[in-house]
């Protein structure tokens, strides 16, 4: 390696990445997936301190649902949609990879709308706090897209 490659950071990505230079906006959204995943996370995870959720798990209900094996399945996909977006955010090509993440992340802005609807209807102490989270998961999901279709401009 030359030195003159130190002082230019993209030469040296160059280098390190095996010939393949990731392109910055790939990196956040593949970022923000996390962050988004992450976010939920939080959100299912509070919401088993609020009185009779355990109750309910262990009676075989989730939110007023019977828990099935098709229930578990529906609830995995939708768990392992933000990992594999992040990784898709970095492996596919650009066009593909523009158009699959504003897709996702659409339909995931229209999710998070419907949720805060919701939690805005139901009127209970935690309301505040999960509506917390799912706008701060909205800002990610937001980005997401929003990061997604601002590439197009530099292609």
């Amino acid at each position: 390696m030359k030195f003159y490659m130190l002082w230019n950071r993209r030469c040296l990505n160059h280098y390190y990445m095996g010939g393949e230079i990731l392109e910055d906006w790939k990196i956040k959204i593949a970022a923000l997936w996390i962050v988004a995943e992450l976010s939920a996370i939080v959100g299912n995870m509070l919401e088993l301190y609020e009185s009779g959720v355990i109750e309910g798990l262990i009676a075989g209900e989730l939110a007023g649902m019977q828990i099935t094996p098709e229930l578990m399945l529906a609830l995995a996909i939708l768990f392992l949609i933000g990992p594999v977006m992040a990784f898709l955010s970095l492996a596919l090509k650009d066009s593909i990879n523009r158009w699959v993440n504003i897709i996702v992340g659409v339909v995931f802005v229209g999710f998070t709308f419907m949720t805060i609807g919701e939690y805005l209807t139901i009127q209970s102490a935690y309301s505040a706090s999960k509506i917390l989270i799912e706008v701060v998961g909205l800002v990610f999901l937001v980005l997401i897209v929003w990061y997604a279709w601002k590439s197009k401009q530099k292609a």
